[in-house]
């Protein structure tokens, strides 16, 4: 999406597939004074907020998704998105309208010149509409699934099932304005400094 002449602030919308680094680029991106909003995070308590919300998700997946103590039982949610694209695209359905009213109460309060939101979904779920630039963050499939083995614990097949259910990598990186490439080899901060100076650019 185009910047807007003069404006305020400018939006970063920051997407990945599983196991790209997404959240390294944004915690970096925070270290340089860019307010993330996570959306991960955002539904995570919105599930655990909204009464109704996980009413629903329960009636969905036919087990509570939130535990008698009010701790969102991510295991029930994560085998059952994981189950299928189908069913995937049935929880998106019921959280991402949720997420999206948080996401623009929380722009709309920022005053900082760049702001970020990062969302592994951001084009499937059409929040890039919300954004007015996009950046993928790429790594070798080889790469992301090494990241995902060792931080999940969970084997080859698995994880490669997982990266196989989301939108292919190259598709991202092409329907982004930019692309941040996190390999473990490519200097990160470097890029980010570059894309920096480039939206401050176009927002004279």
């Amino acid at each position: 999406m185009s910047p807007k002449a003069k404006q305020k602030t400018f939006s970063l919308g920051i997407t990945g597939g599983i196991g790209s680094g997404k959240s390294y680029v944004c915690r970096r991106l925070e270290a340089m004074g860019v307010p993330v909003f996570d959306t991960d995070l955002e539904a995570r308590l919105e599930m655990e907020e909204n009464s109704r919300l996980q009413i629903q998700l329960s009636r969905l997946t036919g087990c509570p998704v939130v535990s008698d103590d009010g701790h969102l039982q991510k295991h029930v949610l994560s085998a059952y998105i994981r189950s299928s694209a189908a069913c995937a695209t049935q929880v998106d359905a019921l959280v991402h309208p949720c997420v999206r009213r948080r996401m623009r109460k929380w722009m709309a309060r920022q005053t900082c010149g760049v702001i970020a939101v990062e969302c592994a979904l951001l084009f499937e779920s059409g929040f890039d509409a919300d954004v007015d630039f996009t950046v993928a963050v790429t790594a070798p499939e080889d790469v992301r699934v090494a990241r995902v083995m060792a931080r999940d614990a969970k084997p080859r097949e698995e994880v490669e099932r997982w990266i196989h259910l989301q939108m292919d990598e190259a598709e991202k990186a092409a329907r982004a304005a930019a692309v941040i490439v996190n390999d473990g080899v490519a200097d990160v901060d470097l890029q980010l400094r570059l894309l920096l100076a480039s939206v401050f650019s176009m927002m004279e």
